[in-house]
C-alpha cells in the first residue's frame, strides 16, 4: 500500500458506492449483491480513520505578520499538525465514526506529535497508527442511530448510507471556537466586529480605542460566514484525505453531504433518531436547532458549556498559551530551539481578552447563541468506506471502473476468505 502513487490516487479517485451486501431495488442499475455485508477489519478501519483525522507531527506555524513583527504570529489553536489543513492552524474539529459495533470519537486536535519525523522527513507508520489508536474512544454501542430514510438522509442515499458493513466517518467542527479564534485574528490585525444585522457597532467598544481603531470593522455576518467556509474546508479536506486512502487500500466509498446535519448531530427532535447525541437548543429567532456540544466528549466554546463568553475566551487562551499549546515554551516542536520559537509569540493581554469577550458576549446576548447567525457546532461532509462489490461494476461498466487495488483487495487484505482477484 505504501508503494501506491499519489498520482494514481488522484487520478483514480471515484465515488464507488456499491458495496458487498448492497441492493438497488429498481431502475437502470437495479442489482442485488451476491455477497453478505463485510465490515472493515480493525486495521482497515484504523487506516481510514487515521487518514481522516490522524496526527502528522508538529504544525510549522505562520512565521511573520508585518503588523506586529517581530513577534511570532499567534493565530494557531493547536501545536500538532494533522492529515488535513486548518485555517491559521485553528484545528477545532474532531473525528467521529460508526460501524456495526459502535460509535467512536478520535480526538487529535490538541494531541502532541505521536511520531517524530526522521532525517528524510518520514514518519514511522506503525508508531503513528498506535498513537492514533490510543486516542480513539467508544461513546456508544451499536451503529449510529440514524436510519437510512428520508428525511434523515437524502433520497438518493437511502439504499447505501450507514448500512450494515459500512464505516461512516463524520468530522465535526466547533464553529463557536473557530469564530472566537477569528475574532482574535481580527483584533491582532486591527479589526473589530460591526453588527450589520442591527446596523450598529458593538456597545462599549469605544472604550477600547487605545487598543484598536474601533471604526475599522468587519461585518458580523461576513465574519461568521467566512468562519463557516474555513471550517467547511477543514472538514472536507479531512474527508478528501480519507478518500485518497480508499484508493490505495482498494476500498469502495465516497465523500458526501447527503445527510441531514441536525439529525446526524442529534437534533432531529425524534428520540428514536438520537444521532451522535449532541445537546441542542431551539429558539423562535433561529431557523434551525442549534447543537452546542456533547458533554464530556466535545463541548463547544459557548454557553451552556461555559458560564459566559468571557470564560470561553479564557478557554481559547488556555488552549493557545497553556501547557501543551502552540505558544507554551515547554511544548516540544520541530525547530532546533523550539522553546525559543514558541515563546516568541505575544500572549493576549487582559485588555485584548476583554475586547474579544465584549464582542462575543454582545453576539450571544443579542442573538441568544454564539455565533449569532451560524451554528455553534457544525458538520457538512462525511466519508463512507466499504468493501466494493466488483460484480456490480463488471455488470454495468466498461473496464477500468475500479483500480487494481480494488480488484485484488480481498486476496491481499482477506486471504482467509479465499476470494480470487476480480481481474
Amino acid at each position: 500500500m505504501q508503494a501506491f502513487a499519489l498520482l494514481d490516487a488522484l487520478a483514480g479517485r471515484r465515488s464507488r458506492r456499491f458495496f458487498r451486501g448492497a441492493e438497488i431495488p429498481d431502475g437502470i442499475f437495479a442489482h442485488r449483491s451476491e455477497h453478505p455485508p463485510l465490515p472493515l477489519s480493525e486495521l482497515e478501519r484504523l487506516l481510514v480513520v487515521t487518514a481522516c483525522g490522524g496526527s502528522t507531527s508538529w504544525h510549522h506555524m505562520i512565521f511573520r505578520a508585518q503588523r506586529y513583527a517581530p513577534h511570532l504570529s499567534n493565530y494557531a489553536g493547536a501545536a500538532g499538525g494533522r492529515t488535513f489543513p486548518s485555517a491559521a492552524g485553528f484545528h477545532t474539529s474532531m473525528t467521529f465514526f460508526t460501524d456495526d459495533e459502535g460509535v467512536y470519537v478520535l480526538n487529535m486536535r490538541d494531541s502532541p506529535a505521536v511520531s517524530e519525523r526522521d532525517e528524510k522527513g518520514e514518519l514511522e507508520i506503525e508508531e503513528l497508527l498506535e498513537g492514533v489508536g490510543r486516542r480513539i474512544r467508544k461513546i456508544q454501542d451499536g451503529r449510529l442511530g440514524l436510519p437510512p430514510e428520508v428525511p434523515y438522509v437524502e433520497p438518493h442515499n437511502t439504499w447505501v448510507v450507514n448500512r450494515p458493513g459500512t464505516l461512516l466517518v463524520i468530522p465535526v467542527g466547533d464553529l463557536a471556537q473557530h469564530v472566537l479564534l477569528n475574532l482574535c485574528y481580527m483584533l491582532q490585525n486591527g479589526l473589530v466586529l460591526y453588527d450589520d444585522v442591527h446596523r450598529r457597532p458593538v456597545p462599549g467598544i469605544e472604550r477600547l480605542s487605545r487598543l484598536v481603531e474601533v471604526s475599522n470593522t468587519w461585518p458580523l455576518t461576513f465574519v461568521e460566514q467566512w468562519s463557516m467556509a474555513e471550517l467547511s474546508a477543514e472538514l472536507s479536506t479531512s474527508c478528501y484525505a480519507g478518500a485518497l486512502m480508499l484508493q490505495a487500500m482498494g476500498l469502495g466509498g465516497w465523500m458526501f453531504n447527503g445527510v441531514d446535519p441536525w439529525s446526524l448531530l442529534g437534533a432531529s427532535g425524534d428520540p428514536a433518531v438520537p444521532g451522535l447525541g449532541f445537546r441542542f437548543d431551539i429558539d423562535e429567532r433561529w431557523p434551525y436547532p442549534n447543537p452546542t456540544g456533547l458533554e464530556g466528549v466535545m463541548e463547544g466554546f459557548c454557553p451552556p458549556h461555559v458560564p459566559d463568553m468571557r470564560n470561553a475566551v479564557e478557554a481559547v487562551c488556555l488552549r493557545k498559551f497553556g501547557p501543551g499549546g502552540p505558544f507554551h515554551p515547554e511544548t516540544p516542536g520541530p525547530w532546533k530551539e523550539s522553546a525559543k520559537v514558541r515563546s516568541a509569540a505575544q500572549v493576549h493581554s487582559e485588555e485584548f481578552r476583554e475586547c474579544i469577550a465584549l464582542q462575543a458576549q454582545y453576539v450571544f446576548d443579542t442573538f441568544g447563541k454564539f455565533p449569532g447567525t451560524v451554528p455553534s457546532i457544525f458538520l457538512i461532509t462525511c466519508l463512507q468506506a466499504q468493501h466494493l462489490d466488483t460484480g456490480f461494476y463488471d455488470r454495468f461498466f466498461k473496464q477500468g471502473a475500479y483500480l487494481e487495488t480494488h480488484a485484488r483487495h480481498m486476496e491481499r487484505w482477506h486471504p482467509e476468505m479465499g476470494v480470487p482477484s476480480s481481474r
